[in-house]
């Protein structure tokens, strides 16, 4: 068995073990998870799989492919976790192969180690196994559109006129319609951007017209099918789609973007969103200045900076910015790590790289630590992450181990073992990543123990008032779509503006006529932090149950 074949297979085994066994393990979490496990639950139960809806109210944020994948899924393994989990999982696959793909044909045949090294870094890369393994769309949609810019990257090295190029284009443009069924017209965005900036870089300017046609046709061609169905049956669709979700979302101030963050916002946090490979940035900048002298090494830097720096620009001038964002700048980010590195330590210069992992391991050495001190001996007060020993002495392990590796690979001698050996640091602490949420996290962000425990006390004719923190996860695992909202619409605003969502949502002043009305068959969900400054205006609970100060209430009237 040769090296090569060696890292494929531990490719494949930490694909098995950071993204795929632990997916059930830990809850779900508000108001993500449940969102994109409720709104495709209500499509497998309603039948409606062109209009999406959330407690049956109309919910227009995003196209239907994110959330038709989860229905698959959840028909194929049932209502739980892995199912949500699943297909945002599968994606991070699909990219870590394309970017494989896109350096085997893009590099020289000798180069046969930049393709595995570029998805190892991607699959280590912290945001992506963070987002990866979290039932959200952001992962679906770096997948779509890192199909969409290495089939028009091969498209444009392919000769003009053959079939080869045509395929690659059709590709291309299928993977920029199925973008735009994940997120909508971002999808159409990043790989102009992207592709405009390399085409003007190589001064192909008759390519920016003759590569642009065919895939745009294709990408409205996928597209076309549901964007006609979704017009009939919810005119008012694309008016609130292109306006809200995206001129909004961009252009909107601080009082209407969500998320409004300063247009720094990228550069200060992906420095930690890169780990553990920012810190190896300035050895393979140096070995990118040397790999770039190659004819087809350089065409393929030259793109993947396109690709990385302009959706980065273009992420950092929206007024609403969340860090799964940049999630799509990842697999240029890898490809570049992966080829500089290799040009730096190929040619025996090791210095900039052990700078690198000593300032790694110095960093990392830190972190057992400070958690030592916060866990089992308190700082300023935090509240120690765990009650459970077990869990704080794994999470100790993996610290341990994210500092030791670096080390490892800087006492080796061999180059492939010290970038190997590097990128493995944070495994471990990955992939017993799901047994280790904070009771915390669990208290605020899941609900659904407490939901579970009393679902025997919910039937069909029972009355549910929930808070908008809490209507996701209460859908979910009380399966109904009939819930009324308390006080605060929150992201179902615009479905409630419809005629036939009139009294789904209820102010604080009739809370207490509505309990009396259904006295004896009638719960509240809320957080427990809501729930306590609406007492004075509600009735004595029959009963009420919570799972912690912080988390959430269940009471019964």
């Amino acid at each position: 068995m040769t090296t090569q074949t060696r890292l494929h297979i531990l490719l494949l085994g930490l694909f098995i073990c950071i993204y795929l066994l632990p997916l059930g393990i830990r809850p779900l979490m508000e108001p993500d998870e449940t969102r994109y496990g409720e709104i495709p639950r209500e499509m497998i139960s309603s039948g409606d799989w062109i209009s999406p809806h959330l407690n049956g109210l109309r919910y227009f944020e995003k196209p239907p492919l994110g959330y038709w994948l989860n229905s698959v899924s959840i028909l194929t393994f049932g209502e739980n976790g892995f199912a949500i989990r699943l297909p945002s999982a599968l994606s991070v696959g699909l990219s870590a192969l394309l970017i494989m793909l896109l350096v085997r044909h893009a590099c020289p045949r000798d180069e046969i180690w930049a393709g595995p090294i570029a998805a190892l870094v991607f699959l280590t890369s912290l945001e992506v196994p963070v987002v990866g393994t979290f039932g959200v769309l952001d992962s679906l949609l770096a997948a779509a559109l890192t199909l969409t810019m290495v089939c028009f990257f091969l498209a444009s090295q392919a000769e003009h006129g053959s079939s080869r190029r045509r395929w690659f284009l059709v590709a291309a443009g299928i993977g920029c319609g199925l973008a735009f069924l994940i997120k909508g017209f971002l999808a159409l965005v990043v790989p102009a951007l992207t592709m405009g900036a390399y085409l003007v870089w190589q001064r192909r300017w008759r390519d920016l017209v003759g590569l642009a046609w065919l895939p745009l046709i294709v990408a409205t061609l996928t597209a076309l099918p549901w964007g006609l169905a979704i017009h009939r049956q919810e005119p008012d669709f694309w008016n609130f789609f292109f306006w809200n979700e995206h001129v909004r979302r961009f252009l909107g101030g601080t009082q209407e973007a969500q998320h409004p963050e300063s247009f720094w916002y990228f550069f200060a946090t992906a420095p930690a969103m890169f780990l553990p490979w920012t810190f190896l940035l300035p050895a393979a900048g140096i070995g990118l200045r040397t790999s770039i002298r190659g004819h087809e090494t350089k065409q393929l830097i030259q793109f993947c900076l396109a690709w990385f720096c302009l959706p980065f620009l273009f992420f950092s001038l929206s007024s609403g910015k969340l860090l799964t964002y940049i999630l799509p700048c990842f697999p240029p980010f890898a490809i570049l790590v992966s080829i500089g590195l290799l040009s730096l330590l190929r040619a025996n210069r090791f210095r900039p790289f052990q700078i690198g992992a000593g300032v790694a391991v110095f960093i990392f050495g830190l972190l057992p630590l400070a958690f030592l001190l916060i866990q089992f001996i308190g700082l300023g007060g935090i509240i120690t992450p765990y009650a459970k020993t077990w869990q704080g002495l794994l999470t100790l392990a993996g610290l341990l181990v994210m500092a030791l590796l670096p080390l490892a690979a800087s006492q080796s001698k061999n180059w492939s073992k010290k970038i190997i050996l590097f990128g493995l640091s944070p495994a471990l602490l990955l992939c017993v990543a799901p047994f280790l949420m904070p009771d915390q996290t669990i208290e605020g962000k899941s609900p659904g123990a407490l939901l579970l425990e009393h679902k025997k006390e919910v039937n069909a004719d029972t009355v549910i008032l929930s808070d908008e923190t809490s209507l996701r996860a209460a859908c979910w695992y009380l399966q109904r779509a009939d819930i009324l909202l308390v006080n605060d619409a929150g992201e179902v605003t615009y479905g409630l503006g419809y005629k036939d969502a009139e009294g789904r949502l209820l102010p604080l002043t009739q809370i207490r006529a509505k309990i009396l009305a259904h006295q004896g068959n009638i719960i509240l969900i809320a957080r427990a932090r809501n729930y306590r400054q609406w007492i004075p205006q509600l009735p004595t609970p029959k009963t009420i149950d919570e799972n912690g100060q912080d988390g959430y209430i269940f009471a019964t009237f």
